[in-house]
């Protein structure tokens, strides 16, 4: 019988590359979005729809989850998120959603960890205790982040900012999430596994910023900022300090060189192995 599957945080960076790859699988996919007209452009995907879904309202919950059989688990990075993660597991208890895939990020099992890493492994709990049956999966920075927050400064003045100094990071392509969650879902093998996912590569934000260049053809800078002055242009932006606070700390773990780590697992689950940051580089250099 063909599998309907609930993605929530449909519109981000992982969860619209999720429904686009499960879109060309053999099973349905409802795409919950916060707005519709967000979710436009995934209207387009076959088999999938899209349902306005909102965390924290029991009768919107109760719609988006009718006739689940399993869900992708991701929620925004919010003062709330902790709620949300908890309504979404409550339920999927509910309405006996046989499978959980939960977006989580690397670093979640450290002890006692960075903040956002503490929120991950506190919703990684919800859904370990939920008597569902999960997996977990916990990715690195993003590579698409560069794409999402520093590709205005880049198009405007061929310069990005960030106060990591020289530290190197293993990002990984949104891609390769989507391609592990997707191969996690369809083929019922992964039960009860966490796994840590990583692009193939360390990389400092100078170099970085040579291969955006060759990718672009144009001269490309990374800046190393004081951790004041991106505190200051976030709040600016309104964020909230607990989350500020939060991303200011991780970035000290790049500084630090405690991101560097690599793993095989992407290559390991999915027989392919993950987008170099250059492939990256090459696929988006027009975002640049």
């Amino acid at each position: 019988m063909r599998q309907t599957i609930l993605v929530t945080g449909a519109t981000g960076t992982v969860g619209h590359e999720i429904v686009k790859q499960l879109a060309m699988q053999d099973v349905t996919v409802r795409a919950g979005v916060h707005s519709v007209i967000k979710g436009e452009n995934l209207k387009r995907l076959p088999g999938v729809e899209i349902v306005e879904v909102d965390f924290n309202d029991p009768d919107s919950l109760h719609a988006a989850f009718t006739n689940i059989d399993q869900m992708v688990l991701i929620t925004p990075l919010s003062e709330d998120q902790l709620q949300m993660a908890r309504n979404l597991v409550e339920e999927a208890k509910k309405q006996g959603v046989k499978y959980i895939v939960r977006l989580s990020a690397l670093g979640a099992g450290a002890e006692p960890g960075i903040q956002l890493e503490r929120w991950h492994r506190e919703m990684e709990r919800y859904v370990e205790e939920s008597g569902i049956p999960y997996t977990i999966l916990r990715p690195a920075g993003f590579m698409q982040n560069l794409v999402t927050y520093s590709a205005a400064s880049i198009k405007r003045e061929s310069k990005f900012y960030m106060p990591v100094g020289e530290g190197k990071v293993s990002y990984i392509d949104t891609r390769d999430i989507a391609s592990v969650a997707v191969e996690v879902l369809l083929s019922g093998e992964h039960q009860g596994k966490v796994y840590e996912l990583t692009g193939p590569e360390a990389l400092s934000h100078q170099e970085i910023a040579e291969v955006l260049g060759e990718a672009t053809g144009k001269q490309i800078d990374f800046v190393d900022v004081p951790e004041e002055t991106v505190r200051q242009a976030m709040l600016a932006h309104h964020t909230p300090v607990p989350i500020a606070d939060a991303i200011l700390e991780l970035y000290a773990t790049y500084k630090a060189g405690k991101s560097a780590n690599v793993t095989d697992t992407v290559q390991e689950v999915t027989g392919r192995p993950p987008h170099s940051f250059r492939q990256f580089a090459n696929d988006y250099q027009e975002c640049f």
